[in-house]
């Protein structure tokens, strides 16, 4: 019997499906406590993998410059990054576009900037920030409360060795003290004294980071050294290795077979062969694009609507950040840009709620730049400017060269809000995704009054905005697909992340936010699945 047809025939304590931050933290800490753990991954895995693109995008392997399409598969694989693409039918035409997200084993963690915080207390409470907009599908609360998690911030923190400063808004009690960073780059010590010479509040980015010698910050692609603390170095190579767990990669779930109290079968594909998988449990980590999608699918005589779905809001409200950056020279050169070192939330609380400001990192090469300006135009308000573009693309990309190496780059991350009709759903083809996601009026509003805000804060300095924040092709910290609460007619898991109506059905990725906070997931994410798998050590198989 070959090593793969026994994982096959076995039965395990519980099945995990994606190896993000959800699924690996989860997976690793029930293996940890003795369960039989069984990860399963689409992507590739790049533990081991000679042949893994590491140390660069997959972009720079293509065989000329191009946005990401179909025929660029295999590298995108190797690269750790997402193959499938998704139809945007927010618009009047439907786009498709391959979103830049992880498939591989540590989903999108393998891609991250490592920046880990937690959630501020008040967003627990989402209704209390936002009290006079309409229209969203907000609860009053989330059905844990910070006081729930910080136990588990702190484990997770613990875990994923997350360095970094504390925030000076945090309330007392909120604000727990980290391993140092090494010091700032001159650039960004620079506008660290300049930010609090405006009375404003920087602090150390919390880093999921080792800073070895010679680390770059592998933002957007596989770290080629042992200084990116992703899900698959931190969680589920040491569940391989050292706990028992096992891993089938290149093994895509395609559905899940159910009764109408439990997950029976977990219907996999791998290397053109079908076959069932079977578990005492069944967790969905696969992102809160995939985890719905894959809910969707499984419908049955006992699930008409989709498994989990008698609210029938799998897959409703999608949330995803409001992302833009901002660039500016500093005085000082900014020498090694690729650094994530500072943040300030002084936008984040009132007199009304708006955003936090972060290091960014370094840009992608401009050859990169160039061709992703290109795709914009072309699904731009002004099409035919495409053509004309594509004659002074060769004459922009030195100008896009300097402006990544000269420039000091700060991302402005804004909570948008749940509205039910941002959605994803299955394709005509009963296996694609369809993303369904515009900005409201009010929403727009707030972002604009954000970027005022930010240009502001950093006059004198010449500022340069890249607007990010209305592109649904920039799919930033998608969540809230498969909201958790208390009430199964309002909500698709319960407040353990277990699906209402299904005993052994558990989702931990980001699917369950019920809001998106206004500040990086991982952390809580993280966080949360240490939560869940407490729990789950008290379940019997």
């Amino acid at each position: 019997m070959t090593e793969i047809t026994d994982l096959i025939t076995q039965r395990w304590d519980v099945i995990v499906v994606g190896t993000g931050i959800g699924g690996a933290t989860l997976g690793y800490a029930l293996a940890k406590a003795g369960k039989r753990v069984l990860f399963c991954e689409k992507g590739r895995s790049y533990l081991g993998d000679a042949e893994a693109l590491t140390g660069r995008y997959a972009e720079q392997s293509f065989a000329q410059p191009s946005v990401p399409r179909p025929e660029h598969r295999e590298l995108l694989a190797r690269a750790g990054r997402c193959w499938d693409q998704i139809e945007d039918c927010s618009a009047s035409k439907p786009r498709r576009f391959i979103p830049f997200i992880g498939a591989s084993t540590g989903g999108s963690s393998a891609l991250y900037g490592m920046a880990m915080e937690r959630f501020f207390p008040e967003d627990f409470t989402p209704r209390h920030n936002y009290p006079d907009i309409a229209g969203t599908s907000l609860p009053e609360r989330w059905p844990i409360s910070y006081q729930d998690l910080a136990p588990y911030y702190t484990a997770a923190e613990q875990l994923y060795r997350v360095r970094g400063g504390g925030d000076p808004l945090r309330a007392e009690g909120t604000a727990h003290p980290l391993p140092a960073l090494p010091p700032l780059m001159p650039a960004a010590q620079e506008l660290t004294q300049f930010l609090q010479d405006k009375n404003l509040h920087p602090y150390r980015l919390p880093m999921a980071c080792e800073s070895v010698p010679g680390c770059e910050c592998c933002q957007g692609y596989l770290c080629p050294r042992e200084c990116k603390n992703d899900s698959a170095r931190i969680c589920l190579q040491p569940a391989l290795a050292q706990h028992g767990a096992a891993l089938l990669d290149q093994c895509e779930v395609v559905r899940l077979e159910a009764t109408r109290e439990a997950v029976t079968g977990v219907v996999c594909e791998r290397q053109g062969k079908q076959f069932v998988l079977k578990g005492d449990l069944v967790v969905l980590a696969a992102g809160a694009l995939v985890t719905p999608n894959l809910l969707l699918r499984s419908r049955s005589d006992f699930w008409p609507n989709g498994l989990a779905n008698d609210s029938g809001l799998v897959g409703r409200n999608l949330m995803r950040h409001f992302v833009d950056l901002y660039l500016i020279t500093p005085r000082h050169s900014a020498g090694d840009n690729r650094h994530k070192e500072l943040a300030f939330n002084d936008f984040y609380h009132s007199p009304e709620r708006l955003g936090t400001v972060q290091s960014f990192g370094r840009l992608p090469p401009a050859e990169m730049l160039a061709e992703s300006l290109e795709q914009d135009i072309h699904h731009g308000p002004l099409p035919w400017l495409a053509k004309p573009f594509r004659w002074v693309k060769p004459m922009l990309k030195p100008m896009l060269r300097r402006m990544v190496e000269r420039s000091l780059v700060l991302a402005g991350i804004m909570e948008d809000l749940p509205y039910p009709d941002n959605r994803v759903t299955i394709g005509s083809d009963q296996r694609s995704t369809q993303l369904y996601y515009r900005i409201q009026p009010t929403e727009q509003a707030r972002i604009e009054r954000f970027r005022d805000r930010v240009r502001e804060a950093l006059r004198p300095y010449k500022v340069q905005i890249v607007k990010q924040a209305e592109n649904n092709e920039r799919i930033a910290h998608a969540c809230g697909t498969c909201r958790f609460g208390e009430n199964p007619k309002e909500s698709v898991l319960d407040p353990r992340n277990r699906a209402h109506g299904l005993g052994n059905l558990y989702v931990v990725d980001s699917s369950f936010f019920p809001s998106s906070g206004g500040t990086n997931p991982s952390l809580t994410i993280a966080a949360n699945s240490l939560r869940v798998a407490k729990d789950l050590c008290g379940i019997r198989g």
